[in-house]
């Protein structure tokens, strides 16, 4: 059977889905034929924006930046622990990751977990917000199974706030209005990332990948036995936290 390519990413639009708080995505013509000979797109968007990777340096100013981390941390064989069916901000536990990271372990270092909850399904939708996350204890599994690189088709590994309807027109100016680092700096009402900082503060450094695609045809690979390869390199940034990611899946 031939090997199989499959692309995780989302589409880069203006006005696509971003975390609460973040930068607005805006896509506008800087020059064109008519004018100048040639098309070229002005971009506005966060480091966080669309599907992207964390560095560690997203929580924690001591930690590495994105251009400190190995590209080993960026690619390699994985696992797909199936997460589908789970309810609206459910918590998952080390006993539903436990065959996962079994396998994670027989694979060796530099395997990436990839976590299924299905909820790329929700993309665009309020629902999206709503989706299952990590407990600090399910990502402390993660770090002592000895992987470095979790992926998720979610926006996030922690629970996601919910503006609420009220608030989610000031979001959106605060977005046009602040930076990253302002818009994002936890207070009392902020979550606290706790996954976040345990995957992130793993010894070397850990990565992660969130806002990928529907990992059905990963599952099914896996289930059939055909090994799985993923891609996960982002934009060579100076000093950054994260960057958008081309994610992709070779299915052997």
């Amino acid at each position: 059977m031939a090997a199989t390519l499959v692309d995780l990413t989302h589409q880069v639009t203006t006005a696509m889905p971003v975390y609460p708080g973040d930068p607005a995505v805006l896509l506008e013509p800087a020059l064109t034929t008519a004018t100048a000979g040639v098309n070229v797109l002005a971009l506005h968007l966060g480091s966080q924006s669309g599907t992207h990777v964390d560095a560690p340096y997203h929580v924690d100013v001591t930690w590495p930046t994105l251009d400190g981390l190995p590209l080993g941390r960026f690619s390699g064989p994985a696992v797909v622990a199936d997460l589908r069916g789970l309810e609206p901000r459910a918590a998952v536990t080390p006993e539903q990751l436990a065959p996962a990271l079994e396998r994670a372990a027989d694979s060796g270092e530099g395997t990436v977990l990839l976590l299924a909850t299905g909820w790329a399904r929700h993309w665009g939708t309020d629902a999206y917000l709503a989706h299952p996350s990590l407990t600090p204890e399910a990502a402390e599994a993660i770090v002592a199974a000895g992987v470095r690189t979790v992926g998720v088709d979610a926006l996030s590994v922690d629970p996601t706030p919910d503006p609420g309807p009220g608030d989610r027109a000031v979001a959106a100016l605060l977005a046009d209005l602040t930076d990253e680092h302002d818009a994002r700096d936890e207070g009392p009402d902020e979550p606290s990332l706790a996954a976040h900082r345990v995957l992130l503060g793993a010894p070397g450094g850990g990565v992660i990948a969130e806002n990928l695609t529907d990992l059905r045809a990963l599952l099914e690979a896996q289930e059939a036995g055909r090994p799985v390869e993923v891609s996960l390199f982002p934009l060579r940034l100076v000093a950054a936290d994260g960057a958008p990611v081309r994610a992709v899946a070779r299915l052997g």
